[in-house]
Formats: structure tokens, C-alpha cells, sequence
């Protein structure tokens, strides 16, 4: 039965008794307990245990609407459906090749007690990993729009803890360092939002599957009870939707450990399957670019002397590549609008026209007879207006020219986004403001990805709407930046600060792969401001944090003069057949343990936060009875970010097997790096 169907039947069906009834379901693990049901007043709310304790006490579900009564109280279940599932999906590229999809749902639908009921039902699936739910809304004859002014969902943390989190609703959309305060400091916060209970229990609030809808912010309203609060839109409504429709699901990672927190693929498992089909042209792999000379002020995007994007400076990255085994040239400033001030504005941005320096044709033919593909760049200043008026001549230039990958930016404040209600012959006449992550914005993404597959293109945003697993559906969604990346240690000493990567990896890598771009090994910026970073740390960036397209970004002669750093770089994958956080804590430390998808090898190593260290790492995920020859870099003796010391890194080399250890110094913004490779 269609959903509509459903809920119009249970609405049409309604006969309610003196005792309201109440649904409960369980994980597969009995651990977890979620029960949903209405309170004296008739509010519908939901509440989740753990082996018998609270951890999130009863938190209301409803809805404000801009042209109708609030779908709050007065409310009782009518009907009810459960479901197990117990499968395994495989990812196309990923941490892991295999996800395991294992989960018990209850969906309860709630009704108005009146003549003319209202309604929705709420699909809760339970994992041994944490829960998830979304509303569900049947079409209405008398009301076929629904125009939401707010989301009312709640989530009521019972025990005390500590949270890491970034402002919502501020300027500079996702690009903070975190804040890491007792739950009852927190403020407006993005998602996923992490906490550590006070008994060792980790949890991330996010949502799963944001499509044509508005991103959610969680906002504290007292003590630890939070609510949803929804992106603004220049509609006034915050949602507007025709006939059923369903909502992104609300989701809740819950894990005795950091490392169950990181590994847990529950987004992923509530997105749709994959829509593309066959995504096999998609290779994930490492690129350079014509980038770092430009954020750290060398080289500029807009044309004049410093022009970065020159045909000349092209083919020597496109060499360098073909050299070293890189895939892909990153060159950014290459088309016309650079010039002037496009900022927040784009106006002038053209995705097909390239300034007279940059010869596209030539380059892509080039690269190709060298084996290697350009990766191309859209900035669009904020102004999507004009971006989606030029997107399907864009997309198709790239198709032609086999530049199947491009990085899209949206470089503009926080809620100017420059949008356009219809199509007239200039996009940005009559123009609105929407923000970052409102549903004007979340439709434009999604426009941009499907145009994209179209011509076999893979797509990674900056300035985008954070990842919420999409890339399940749409797999050439393939990273996103949406968090403050590498570029901010170019613009000032310490900037980004030892532990803003060791606290992303258990945040904003909660919700997908980001293009961080790592392999700064000169370790300097702007007027050479030192990176909060040992070199080993560089190096250990590829195995912390996440893509499948990952960026060796320094300036192919800073990476020509460190050649041992160089060969850990060319050698370590993009994409993974298993991942492990063998050791770590919240903003402290991380240290993974990778699998190579292609081959036998595994990668060992992470990155550490300002605190000196040593760590063992322990070798039991190898193949047993089999011996591996381990390449390490390490930091040096004396290595520490806060010197010029951040620069000896040692190496070493010995055979270990499975159930081996190896005790490790971890320097303060130090990491770690392995090649393990075993003999035949």
C-alpha cells in the first residue's frame, strides 16, 4: 500500500479509546529500546534506552505550519507497522566495501482526536549501532501544500556529558574550529553534533537523506533538551512541499566507544540504494592542482601577472602527474569572473568561457595523452542563479573533454545564496537570498549532481550543505568540503590549531568524506606561516581523514624535494575494503587501520592533537600466518608543530604479523603513517 494510502486509511479509520496505546522496538541486539506514544495532553513524543538507562527522555515530535493550526497535541496512535531488515549492500568506493544492514522499525502513525483528523507517521528504525526516524506525510485533497515553519522534534539528553559542536546560523556556514563545552553550554549547533556521556557512552545527533527539504540546526532551548531548528528560507516557510512527502531521517549514532561511533555506518544504511546504476567510470584517486598558490597569495585567479590557471604552469602539473602516478589537476581561475568582485556576488561567472591564457582544448587533449584527466572547477560566488542557467552547457563541456570530476564552490556568507524563481533571460534580475543550507540550496545540489551524471562526472562541492549520506544514491557525490579546511593554515600561524583534525575526525567525518586537502610537506603559508603540523601528521592526514579523491595540495616542487614523504603519498589508496579505528579519543588522537581495495596492503597511522604521546599499536587486523613488510614514518625525536623542529621526521622498516605491537611516539601535532605489504 502507497504511503498515502496508508495514513489516509488509518486517518479515515480512527477510533480512539480511554488508554492511548504505545509502540516499542528494540535492536536486533536488545540493547537499545525506543518507545513512541503520546503524553496526557495527547503530544506525540519518543524516547531511547540502553540497556535499561535513559539516554534520550521523552522528546516531542510535531509541527508549526505558516497557514495552519500547529500538529502538536490532541494527537493518538491509530495505526502501526513493523519491519526487520538483516542484509549486507556493497559501496561502490568507501571506507568499507561492505556495509551491513541490520535494524528493527516500528512506524506509528499519529492522528488529531477530531471530526477532520491530521496526521503523520513516524518511521522508527532501531541498529545495535543507534536509531533513526523520519515523518511521513500523506497528500491531502483539502491541503495539497504543506507549508512548514518549523520542525518541533526534540532530543532530550538525560544523562550529563560533554558535546563538540560549531555554531549554526552564523556567517561563515560550517568552517569553525569546535567548541568543546558540557551539553548544557552548547548554543545553535550544526550537525552531527558529538557527545561523551559521563559513563564513557559516545552519541552524534545528524540527519540522514536530506532531500528537497531544509537543513537542520539543533538549537538548546534549556538544560539538555534541544530542538530542531530548520534553515531559513526567503519564502517565510521553511519547508514547502506538494502531496506526501517524507522528511529527512533524524538520526542518533550511539556506541559504548569512540571507534563504534566512527564506524558505524548508519546514514548510509537510511539513504536509498544506488540510483546511477552502473558508476564503474568513477576511479577514485589522487590529484595536484593549481590551488595552494593562490590560497597562500603566490599566484591569483583572477588574470594579470600572478594568474595561477595559465596554460604553461598547466603542463608542468599535468607532467608532474603523469611522473608521479597522480590522476587528476585540480586548476582553479581558468574561466572568465575571477576578475573584480565575486565574492558573494557571481554574476559575471562564465562555466565555459576560459580566460586567454588557458587553452581548455589543448590541456584536456594533452593530459589525456599523458594518462591524466583535469579536474574542473566551478566557483559560483554564491550566485546559483547564474550557475544553473549555464549548468547543462557546462556540464557538457566537461563531458567532451573528459574532465570527469569537478569541484564546485559557493564562496559567499551564510544566507546569500543568490537564487531566482524563474527562468528569464538574467538569472540574477529579481533576485533572492537564501542560506547555505535552506531548500532552495538542497534542491540546487542535488540538480547539480544528477546534471553532472548525465555526462559521467563526479562531484565535490565546497561551501556546500553537509553530506548526510547521499552518496549512498548518488554516487559520483563523491566529497565535500563543509568544515574550516587545510587552506585556513595558509592564512595565519596555527590557525586551524593541533586538535581541530583529530576532533574533525570524530565530528564532521561522522557524516562523509571530505576533501581536506592534505600534503602541505613544506609545512608554510602565506609569508610562510607555519602549519600546526609535523610532517608526519601530513602524511597521516590520509588515513584520518577520509575521500576518495585525495589532493597531494603543496606545490609540486615542495613535493619533489621531500621524495620518501612523496612514495607514501603515491603509494597509499583512495579507496578502502576495510576501516578500523584501532586506536583514539574525541579531539585527542586518531589512528586507523585501512585495507587497500586493490590489494593486500594495509596502511596503519593517524594524527594527534597538542599533547605529546605514545600509543601502541597493535596489529590484529592482519591475515593470519601471513608476514608484512612495514614502511614507517614517524615523527622525529625532537619533532614538535611548535618549532622548527615540526620538520624531522624519522623512518624505519621491520617485518611484523598478526598479534604484533608496536609502540609509537606520537609528537604534539604529530601523526603516523604504515605501508604494510605482505610477502609471498
Amino acid at each position: 500500500m502507497t504511503l498515502t494510502r496508508l495514513l489516509s486509511a488509518s486517518l479515515a479509520a480512527i477510533a480512539f479509546s480511554t488508554t492511548a496505546l504505545a509502540g516499542t522496538v528494540q535492536s536486533p541486539d536488545g540493547r537499545i529500546t525506543v518507545t513512541l506514544d503520546t503524553d496526557n495532553e495527547g503530544k506525540p513524543f519518543y524516547e531511547v534506552s540502553r540497556d535499561g538507562e535513559t539516554l534520550i527522555a521523552a522528546s516531542a515530535l510535531g509541527f508549526n505550519f505558516t497557514d495552519e493550526d500547529p500538529l502538536r497535541r490532541n494527537m493518538g496512535i491509530v495505526a502501526e507497522a513493523r519491519d526487520s531488515v538483516d542484509t549486507r549492500w556493497e559501496q561502490p568506493w568507501g571506507e568499507r566495501q561492505f556495509v551491513a544492514d541490520r535494524h528493527n522499525e516500528l512506524a506509528v502513525t499519529f492522528a488529531e482526536k477530531s471530526k477532520t483528523p491530521r496526521g503523520f507517521t513516524v518511521r522508527m528504525r532501531v541498529f545495535d549501532d543507534g536509531v533513526g526516524f523520519r515523518y511521513e506525510f500523506a497528500g491531502r485533497k483539502d491541503h495539497p501544500e504543506t507549508r512548514i515553519a518549523e520542525e518541533l522534534t526534540e532530543f532530550v539528553i538525560a544523562p550529563e556529558g560533554k558535546a563538540w559542536w560549531i555554531p549554526a546560523g552564523d556567517w561563515n556556514r560550517y568552517e569553525y574550529l569546535y567548541s568543546e563545552t558540557p551539553i548544557d553550554a552548547v548554543s545553535m549547533a550544526h550537525t552531527p553534533m558529538t557527545v561523551r556521556l559521563a559513563d564513557g557512552t559516545h552519541l552524534s545527533f545528524h540527519e540522514a537523506a536530506l532531500v528537497d527539504y531544509s537543513g537542520m540546526w539543533l538549537q538548546r532551548l534549556r538544560g539538555q533538551r534541544f530542538r530542531a531548528n530548520l534553515a531559513p528560507s526567503s519564502r517565510g516557510a521553511k519547508v514547502v512541499r506538494q502531496g506526501a512527502f517524507e522528511t529527512p531521517w533524524r538520526t542518533i549514532r550511539i556506541s559504548d566507544d569512540a571507534a563504534g561511533l566512527v564506524e558505524s555506518d548508519l546514514e548510509l544504511n537510511l539513504n536509498e540504494p544506488n540510483r546511477l546504476g552502473d558508476v564503474s567510470w568513477f576511479d577514485p584517486a589522487k590529484y595536484i592542482g593549481i590551488w595552494w598558490g593562490m590560497i597562500s597569495n603566490r599566484w591569483s585567479w583572477a588574470q594579470g601577472d600572478k594568474h595561477g590557471a595559465t596554460t604553461e604552469r598547466t603542463k608542468q602539473y599535468i607532467d608532474f602527474a603523469a611522473k608521479h602516478g597522480f590522476r587528476g589537476v585540480l586548476v582553479e581561475g581558468w574561466d572568465y569572473g575571477w576578475d573584480g568582485t565575486w565574492f558573494g556576488n557571481g554574476r559575471d561567472f562564465s562555466f565555459t568561457k576560459a580566460y586567454p591564457d588557458f587553452d581548455i582544448e589543448a590541456l584536456s587533449a594533452y593530459a589525456k595523452k599523458k594518462g591524466v584527466h583535469l579536474i574542473g572547477h566551478h566557483e559560483t560566488g554564491g550566485n546559483i542563479a547564474n550557475y544553473e542557467a549555464q549548468l547543462a552547457d557546462a556540464m557538457a563541456l566537461y563531458g567532451r573533454l573528459d574532465i570527469d570530476v569537478v569541484k564546485t564552490g559557493y564562496v559567499a556568507d551564510a544566507g546569500s545564496i543568490i537564487a531566482c524563481n524563474a527562468d528569464i533571460a538574467d538569472p540574477c534580475e529579481g533576485q533572492v537570498m537564501e542560506w547555505h543550507d535552506g531548500q532552495r540550496q538542497v534542491q540546487h545540489h542535488l540538480k547539480v549532481v544528477e546534471e553532472a551524471a548525465k555526462h559521467k562526472i563526479a562531484v565535490n562541492p565546497h561551501e556546500p550543505v553537509k553530506d548526510t549520506g547521499l552518496r549512498r544514491t548518488y554516487p559520483n557525490w563523491v566529497a565535500r568540503e563543509g568544515a574550516r579546511g587545510q587552506e585556513y593554515n595558509a592564512w595565519g600561524a596555527f590557525n586551524n590549531g593541533p586538535d581541530h583534525e583529530p576532533t574533525l575526525v570524530y565530528t564532521r567525518m561522522l557524516s562523509g568524506p571530505m576533501d581536506y586537502t592534505p600534503g602541505i610537506l613544506s609545512l608554510k603559508g602565506d609569508n610562510d606561516v607555519p602549519l600546526a603540523s609535523t610532517l608526519a601528521k601530513q602524511l597521516g592526514l590520509y588515513l584520518a581523514i577520509y575521500s576518495p579523491i585525495q589532493m597531494a595540495a603543496d606545490f609540486v616542487e615542495s613535493l619533489a624535494e621531500h621524495p620518501k614523504e612523496l612514495e607514501f603519498i603515491k603509494a597509499v589508496p583512495a579507496d578502502w575494503a576495510e576501516s578500523h579505528l584501532i586506536a583514539g579519543e574525541v579531539g585527542d588522537y586518531a589512528i586507523f587501520a585501512r585495507k587497500d581495495r586493490n590489494s593486500d596492503d594495509w596502511y596503519v597511522g593517524g594524527i594527534n592533537d597538542a599533547t605529546e604521546r605514545e600509543v601502541t599499536v597493535a596489529f590484529d587486523h592482519l591475515d593470519e600466518g601471513r608476514t608484512y613488510d612495514a614502511t614507517i614514518w614517524k615523527d622525529g625525536e625532537n619533532a614538535t608543530y611548535l618549532t622548527d623542529a615540526r620538520h624531522e621526521i624519522a623512518y624505519d622498516a621491520r617485518k611484523v604479523r598478526k598479534g604484533d605491537t608496536l609502540r609509537v611516539r606520537l609528537a604534539p601535532g604529530g601523526g603516523l603513517a604504515i605501508r604494510l605489504q605482505p610477502r609471498k
